[in-house]
């Protein structure tokens, strides 16, 4: 068992009631609806949520990596939505800003993104750059005032909700890729700038995932995040933290999934006694408990590194993708589990199994694919054996 902190348990404590009470029962309905919890985001910016891990003199909450993946945790056991709305803002939008933004970027965004007053997201993802973000395409061109950003961006998180994101541009066409691109930060408002289509979407249907359009986008000087040329070293380390978030969020989906089967074993009745007494039944129960600790320990294990190396993210790449690799293939098995342990209802929307199973689905594809994330961890375990 990992020990946790009396501040951990404090945060798992708060945001365990808080999901409880304002989370569970509007679930079902935003699930259904499509709508964005834009008031109930607001509420856990009020917590501290919104800005976990950053320091409190920018209107964060001071905690620590695994406090934030405790609040992930917890919040997507009930709602995924708003898990990963929690987890893109934290971990892709404050975060490179806090680690790469000039001490004048920081006073001005973080304590409105912190507070959640102001919702953050991260334009990465292009139609011809997913996985590989050496592909991208939107340009930023000086113009002795600023930039000209045009291009533009999909499969945004929180894109429709977003006062504040960070967007990836090419700055230096004839640079070495990986080296020719910089990150912006984008306002809402910014003239040029403006939401595309909103997708249609398996699961996680009540966050916002959208297209970002770039035409003569004007950015004034002082926009950019880092350096110029910086781009791809900041979109890595942003990742590190964002493979931990959402391997955060698998793990709250899996757990859900295993507590839901669980209480329908026992409450069940085949055969003249509960289901629950089915070897058939406990295996698949005992398997989902053990991948479920096993997932949780990784998820801590790369949280507590990222709270050691802070700005070095490096030592954390390994151990990030693994944890989110294992997590949310562990919710795809947990969810399909749950499913079946349910039979013909865990196919119907009157039981919450159907809406963990299309929940789980994403976790193995965004923030890089498992696929991906194989390659990670190989290239670093090949590495620590080079002669």
């Amino acid at each position: 068992m990992f020990d946790l902190t009396e501040e951990q348990l404090m945060v798992r404590n708060m945001c365990r009631e808080f999901a409880e009470k304002e989370l569970r029962e509007q679930a079902v309905e935003i699930d259904r609806t499509h709508r964005f919890p834009l008031e109930t985001t607001r509420k856990l910016g009020e917590l501290g949520i919104m800005g976990v891990v950053y320091d409190d003199k920018y209107g964060g909450a001071g905690m620590d990596y695994i406090s934030y993946a405790i609040a992930v945790e917890e919040i997507s056991r009930v709602c995924a939505s708003s898990g990963v709305i929690v987890s893109a803002h934290n971990s892709l939008c404050v975060s490179p800003i806090n680690y790469f933004g000039t001490e004048e970027q920081k006073q001005k965004y973080l304590p409105k993104l912190c507070k959640g007053e102001h919702i953050g997201a991260f334009g990465l993802t292009e139609p011809n750059a997913g996985s590989d973000s050496g592909g991208t395409k939107t340009t930023a061109v000086a113009d002795g005032k600023g930039f000209i950003l045009n291009g533009s961006k999909n499969f945004i998180t929180n894109g429709e909700y977003a006062d504040v994101h960070v967007t990836l541009a090419v700055t230096d066409k004839s640079g070495q890729k990986n080296k020719n691109t910089s990150f912006f930060i984008i306002e809402k408002g910014d003239p040029g700038f403006s939401v595309g289509k909103v997708e249609d979407k398996l699961g996680i249907c009540a966050s916002s995932t959208t297209e970002m359009i770039y035409e003569d986008c004007k950015i004034p000087e002082g926009r950019m995040l880092g350096k110029p040329g910086e781009g791809f070293k900041i979109a890595m380390h942003t990742l590190d933290g964002g493979r931990v978030g959402i391997a955060a969020q698998a793990l709250g989906i899996a757990q859900a999934a295993l507590e839901e089967a669980a209480k329908y074993a026992n409450m069940r009745e085949q055969f003249g006694a509960p289901i629950g007494r089915l070897q058939a039944i406990q295996w698949m129960i005992a398997d989902m408990a053990t991948e479920i600790e096993a997932s949780r320990l990784l998820v801590y294990q790369a949280a507590s590194i990222l709270d050691k190396n802070g700005a070095n993210r490096r030592p954390a790449s390994k151990y990030a993708a693994m944890a989110k690799l294992y997590a949310a293939e562990c919710a795809h098995r947990c969810a399909h589990k749950c499913i079946q342990i349910h039979g013909g209802y865990g196919y119907v929307k009157d039981y919450i199994a159907e809406r963990l199973y299309r929940d789980a689905r994403i976790t193995e594809i965004y923030e890089g694919t498992s696929e991906v994330q194989r390659l990670v961890i190989a290239l670093n375990v090949l590495s620590e054996f080079e002669s």
